[in-house]
């Protein structure tokens, strides 16, 4: 016989656990469960219809949306997923969870199937809206040879180019270039002339330290050619690679050189070292060090940041309260953060949690229902109508947080 004492302690101890299990399982589940169409009742939202109150969609750019493509070795979108290695399981599962997002099943081709999905979720916007969509150079190594095993995958210039092209009224895109190949400059000067609207890093998982002279051929020519460079900063998860590359204070090479810089996700994840002290200088906050290159005065109208995956659990602490305070209507941020999706993640179920939102005081309760309903149909709309909800205090995101066609459009352009 068990003693009442016993029992009492066990049960507690079981109904801890089981309340830990709650809290840690995420709230919309595991997988997408790609619902379809979105009804009418949602699309009508007054959520919807207020997120677009004062917004001209002419102007709105979602400015970070992956492209996907699986296509093998010899195609021009492949995804390595480290078969015959240790990481081959964790690589795997993410390619899945990729595919999920996207509501690609398993016998689906990405290639085909993840752009006619994207397309489909842009037409929930109004006309004008259009999405950037990036390709992404393979790993090198200091000698400029591609490095095929340490490339988690690629898409290359031409085939996100072809796939703008097939949809001009939806979509825009941005080449990503690695600087160390021997033919960068050149590839640069072909890719603006196909209409690139930026170019695109992950320093960790692309071998890029943007800190080396080597670079400075390649930031002229970007300011020559009056490209943007938007790249990854902070630890990355979505790549393996090595993060001490993805410092944000190694972007400060770029920008005095006068490359207009737009760092994705404002580095809002992890640590990095405070290269001002030197190169063995205590760890820091990254998005700190990013705080404090925004807060130089020679990084105003050259240093940006954009809100790509800045709601995501791991990510949504006192950085995304800063963003909405500094990048709020009259904020010294206004105009210097750039709104993107980060599609597909926001596809992914467990990396968001509205409630998690509104624990935090940054989301009004009676909006966690719908929002996640909408994520259920299209996570895209889904991460524009939750941003343009979010509150800290009076603050909120400006609206030109959203209206970011300007950023891109050559500077000579009314």
């Amino acid at each position: 016989m068990i003693s009442r004492r016993r029992f009492l302690a066990i049960a507690g101890l079981a109904g801890a656990a089981g309340y830990a299990l709650w809290r840690a399982w995420p709230e919309q589940g595991v997988f997408n469960p790609c619902l379809g169409p979105l009804p009418g009742d949602l699309a009508r939202h007054a959520l919807v219809r207020e997120a677009w109150e004062g917004l001209d969609p002419a102007l709105m750019w979602d400015a970070h949306v992956h492209l996907l493509g699986d296509g093998g070795y010899e195609s021009e979108a492949w995804f390595n997923d480290a078969r015959a290695t240790w990481r081959w399981p964790l690589a795997a599962t993410q390619h899945q969870f990729f595919l999920d997002a996207s509501c690609l099943e398993g016998g689906d081709s990405p290639d085909a199937g993840y752009v006619t999905r994207l397309e489909a979720l842009s037409q929930w916007f109004p006309a004008g809206f259009k999405v950037l969509l990036l390709a992404l150079d393979g790993h090198y190594d200091r000698s400029g040879t591609l490095q095929r095993e340490q490339t988690h995958f690629f898409l290359a210039n031409d085939y996100c180019h072809r796939a703008a092209e097939a949809a001009p009224d939806r979509f825009e895109w941005a080449a990503s270039v690695h600087p160390y190949r021997t033919d960068a400059v050149a590839e640069l000067e072909r890719v603006h002339g196909l209409g690139a609207r930026a170019v695109k890093w992950i320093p960790a998982a692309q071998g890029i330290d943007p800190a080396t002279v080597r670079c400075d051929p390649f930031y002229e020519t970007l300011v020559r050619l009056d490209l943007p460079l938007l790249s990854h900063a902070g630890t990355e998860r979505a790549t393996p690679g090595d993060d001490a590359l993805g410092n944000p204070l190694l972007l400060r090479r770029a920008i005095d050189h006068g490359v207009r810089v737009v760092v994705a996700h404002c580095a809002t994840m992890g640590a990095g070292r405070d290269l001002d002290l030197g190169e063995h200088g205590p760890w820091v906050d990254n998005f700190s060090l990013f705080e404090r290159m925004m807060d130089t005065p020679t990084s105003a109208g050259r240093l940006y940041g954009d809100l790509s995956a800045v709601t995501q659990t791991a990510r949504a602490g006192q950085a995304l309260t800063r963003i909405l305070e500094r990048a709020s209507e009259g904020g010294d941020w206004a105009g210097r953060v750039l709104n993107g999706s980060d599609y597909p993640l926001p596809g992914i179920m467990p990396l968001y949690s509205p409630r998690q939102l509104v624990e935090m005081g940054l989301l009004d309760a009676q909006a966690a229902v719908p929002l996640t309903a909408i994520r259920t149909y299209n996570p895209l709309l889904f991460d524009f109508v939750l941003k343009r909800h979010l509150r800290s205090g009076r603050h909120r995101l400006a609206a030109q947080a959203f209206e970011t066609r300007r950023f891109f459009m050559p500077t000579d352009t009314p």
